[in-house]
């Protein structure tokens, strides 16, 4: 309180009713002031992993004033809870000046969630939502599998959603387009691993399992249509080199006429087929597929092919074989070298002149001593008789070097 004037530190959420008394006696009139926490809001781009790319957050808070520094954090699952805690990512423990961040190299299913703070002593926001960012490639830890295995389904009819992983606790959860995330036993029945739904409205939502250890595990987009006409489509990644069959269904009448499979909004087959089979699907196949018939066409789905385990393991084995064999062949190349470098480190031979420069063939006398190796003619120094008559006698300089013995066809 300075003078007549009072300054409120807004730092917290409160709800009060604030007035003046004078000292005389007089009250003064009342005011009724909210403060209210400054909300985060958090973007993840793009929303489906594919190989190689990063993954872009962005966070701001709806008070748009200046000062603000961004907390970034990874969510861990747990199914006993219906919540999650929040790890920080690297870097930004003290909070970043940008309100981007971008995350490199991940490759599964992942949520993220942001806050925002300034001030001394630091006045955070509250945590944004989560957002997640969906792979649809299985892994070993935690996996969902659909059944029947389809992308699109009609209304009134019942799917099973099972968890499979290293893990005895698992909840399967829901992200509706526009709506906020919610999991199984809100909106139907987990027995074990497996959620049990009946499709009683349309919507498009994507589903993931969430594991007791705090793994995501694939996620699965379906739709649920109200309508006559659907493209069964695998709900699932595709392996490279597998036949896949994709077909139109109707729910209550027959084909009468020419049915059409598009991808990627361009005519692919025509005829009175109700299926588009591929023998040995590729990575070109990959993308949006949808069917007509009489008028009435599917909603379009999304199939993802995978390069097959087998496949990416053979490029492998060449180079491993390739290392291996190498060190096979240098291992006892460098054993020979070594037993040869001991047995022949006597390998000098003094050489008074050039003219005194003799072949290996011809070095005998009573000074040296040859010791032949294969092709290699090495010399010691002996001292004889004559050098320790001679001892008072000054020695003469000598050059050593080595004296490789050539065959006859090689000189």
């Amino acid at each position: 309180m300075t003078g007549s004037t009072c300054k409120l530190n807004t730092s917290r959420p409160s709800d009060a009713v604030y007035w003046c008394e004078s000292g005389s006696g007089e009250f003064s009139n009342s005011v009724n002031i909210t403060v209210q926490k400054a909300q985060s809001v958090l973007t993840v781009s793009p929303s489906w992993l594919s190989a190689g790319a990063s993954v872009t957050l962005n966070c701001r808070v709806k008070d748009q004033s200046a000062g603000w520094r961004f907390y970034w954090y990874k969510t861990v699952p747990d199914p006993s809870d219906n919540f999650y805690s929040y790890e920080l990512l690297p870097g930004s423990s003290s909070g970043t000046e940008q309100d981007s961040y971008i995350v490199d190299g991940q490759t599964h299913t992942a949520g993220y969630v942001c806050r925002a703070g300034r001030g001394d002593p630091v006045f955070y926001t509250d945590y944004s939502q989560p957002q997640f960012v969906w792979s649809a490639d299985f892994h070993s830890s935690a996996s969902l599998t659909v059944s029947p295995d389809r992308a699109q389904h009609f209304t009134h009819f019942s799917v099973s959603l099972s968890c499979e992983g290293n893990s005895a606790e698992w909840r399967v959860r829901r992200s509706p387009e526009n709506r906020y995330l919610s999991d199984c036993s809100t909106w139907r029945t987990m027995t074990g691993s497996t959620c049990k739904l009946k499709i009683t409205s349309f919507s498009d939502a994507v589903y993931w399992c969430e594991s007791g250890s705090g793994e995501f595990s694939n996620a699965v987009n379906m739709t649920i249509l109200n309508k006559n006409i659907i493209l069964q489509s695998p709900a699932s990644p595709v392996t490279e080199g597998d036949s896949v069959s994709l077909s139109c269904k109707l729910r209550r009448q027959t084909f009468d006429s020419t049915v059409f499979f598009y991808h990627n909004e361009k005519v692919i087959q025509s005829d009175t087929r109700w299926e588009l089979n591929i023998s040995a699907v590729s990575k070109s196949d990959e993308g949006f597929y949808k069917c007509q018939h009489s008028r009435q066409e599917s909603a379009q789905s999304w199939m993802s092919v995978q390069v097959s385990r087998l496949k990416s393991f053979s490029f492998a084995v060449p180079l491993i074989v390739g290392l291996v064999s190498g060190v096979v062949l240098v291992i006892p190349l460098l054993v020979l070298l070594c037993y040869r470098a001991s047995d022949d480190s006597c390998f000098v031979r003094p050489v008074q002149s050039e003219s005194a420069n003799r072949d290996c063939v011809d070095c005998q006398s009573d000074n040296y001593s040859a010791l032949l190796h294969g092709d290699v003619c090495v010399y010691e120094t002996i001292r004889g008789p004559q050098e320790a008559e001679h001892d008072d006698e000054p020695e003469e300089s000598s050059v050593y070097m080595n004296v490789q013995m050539r065959s006859a066809t090689g000189q």
